[in-house]
């Protein structure tokens, strides 16, 4: 991403990394980003940094991944495998850099941004700023339970969230292969298919359960859906509004703005570049 804020260059690798080696994966990672930074100096760019953006609770002053349930992964520091010498590297929590994207459109200053993806990750920006708690390990959403009584998740515990409004859950609900593109669910929808609209509604639900808690307790006006909510959210709105309405407390004297991310489908990556390209603009005279 140039000052501008547009996109100059930009590797996809798609994939299932359920279990997966982080000795493996990560190199292959930097590797993108070589080949990227490459491109970029011979079209004589220089650049500025980068960040790492992981689905899990970050250590963003240490750098170190303390946990990712849906890669399995747990207690490592990922930037020395990347393999990426002599360029500044910093990691962050993804859904919070895909928060952070959505900074530049026309937004309230304050929201809950929520993405779903394999997981379910959240960011809390208050006055345009992230708001990290304690450690920084917030937004851990997918991980609320919404039936005590309900199917194990990755991360040990009962009845969370991911469970019921995840990607891939919503995939399997609908009676689709878990890592199917998530077209194949929007083409179900469209063809009225039962199974397919009864997985979305039970995840419409669960969501919205989710939420309004969130909203009871913290107060915020605006919801932000990013990553599969956005192509699912002409299916999802109406009963996620629904449960907010019903469960949020001050729901009758001010309703909860319900909206679609507008970042992309690579927030997190757009963030975070974002996050970089901040840094240098705070202090520009360190790059003349």
């Amino acid at each position: 991403m140039d000052l501008t804020g547009e996109i100059v260059d930009e590797r996809v690798e798609p994939g299932s990394f359920h279990d997966s080696d982080p000795a493996v994966i990560l190199p292959r990672v930097g590797a993108l980003a070589r080949e990227l930074v490459a491109a970029c100096a011979d079209d004589g760019m220089r650049v500025a940094g980068a960040r790492l953006a992981l689905p899990g609770l970050v250590d963003g002053r240490t750098g170190l991944l303390q946990v990712a349930p849906n890669l399995g992964w747990s207690s490592i520091e990922p930037v020395p495998m990347l393999g990426l010498d002599g360029l500044h590297v910093e990691v962050a929590n993804e859904a919070k850099l895909a928060g952070l994207a959505e900074l530049t459109g026309e937004i309230a200053s304050s929201f809950l941004y929520v993405s779903a993806d394999v997981g379910i990750g959240a960011a809390v920006v208050v006055d345009r700023q992230l708001f990290l708690g304690e450690r920084g390990w917030n937004g851990e959403i997918g991980h609320v339970v919404v039936d005590p009584a309900g199917p194990r998740c990755g991360c040990g515990a009962l009845g969370c969230l991911e469970q019921y409004a995840g990607k891939e859950a919503v995939m399997r609900a609908a009676g689709l292969a878990a890592d199917a593109p998530l077209e194949t669910l929007v083409h179900a929808l469209n063809a009225r298919s039962a199974q397919a609209e009864g997985a979305v509604r039970r995840a419409s639900l669960a969501l919205g359960s989710a939420l309004a808690d969130f909203v009871n307790l913290v107060d915020v006006g605006t919801i932000v859906l990013g990553g599969a909510y956005t192509t699912l959210l002409p299916w999802m709105k109406d009963e996620v509004a629904s449960v907010l309405n019903d469960r949020v407390l001050s729901a009758p004297f001010a309703p909860v703005e319900l909206r679609a991310a507008m970042a992309g489908p690579y927030a997190a990556m757009a963030g975070g570049a974002r996050e970089v390209l901040r840094d240098v603009l705070a202090a520009p005279a360190d790059w003349v």
